[in-house]
């Protein structure tokens, strides 16, 4: 089931962002409770955060983000991730096609994101729910804590 997050949500979202296996595909660098706190308020404000539960247990999130004017038609899909505790069940999948479920019920004919080239495990998965490749954005992410840049494969899903 996926449902708004909410002000309850915070230490589940917060604890999922730092993961050490999860951060590094994500958009926020490591830091503390406070400094993430505006951060979550802002996404909460734009009504844009989403919490993936399995048996009434939150085990992941996503952004879902409407664009704008002539790319009204457009989401895009990020900070999507499953806490390691829960990976390896199958619940990526069903959290990623409840998340094209929600963006087909919400009017949108594309759902984007990006993903870390290397991040080959993601790429499979958006492949298998129906994303496809669309490029490659060099040296697009700057892992700051690292010294380096990533690039990322964007990727589209498209409702015919």
């Amino acid at each position: 089931m996926t449902r708004k997050a909410t002000e309850n949500d915070l230490p589940f979202i917060y604890d999922l962002y730092m993961q050490p296996q999860v951060n590094p595909h994500l958009l926020y660098e490591k830091m503390d409770l406070e400094q993430f706190q505006p951060i979550y308020q802002d996404l909460l404000k734009d009504e844009v955060k989403y919490i993936f539960e399995d048996n009434q247990q939150a085990v992941g999130m996503f952004k879902l983000i409407p664009l704008k004017h002539r790319n009204s038609h457009i989401a895009y899909l990020g900070g999507v991730g499953i806490h390691p505790n829960y990976s390896g069940r199958g619940l990526g999948e069903k959290m990623l096609m409840e998340a094209i479920n929600l963006a087909n019920e919400k009017g949108f004919r594309r759902v984007e994101l990006s993903v870390g080239t290397a991040n080959e495990k993601a790429i499979s998965l958006y492949k298998k729910v129906g994303f496809e490749e669309e490029g490659v954005l060099r040296k697009f992410t700057h892992l700051k804590s690292e010294g380096r840049f990533i690039d990322e494969m964007l990727m589209s899903y498209i409702r015919d």
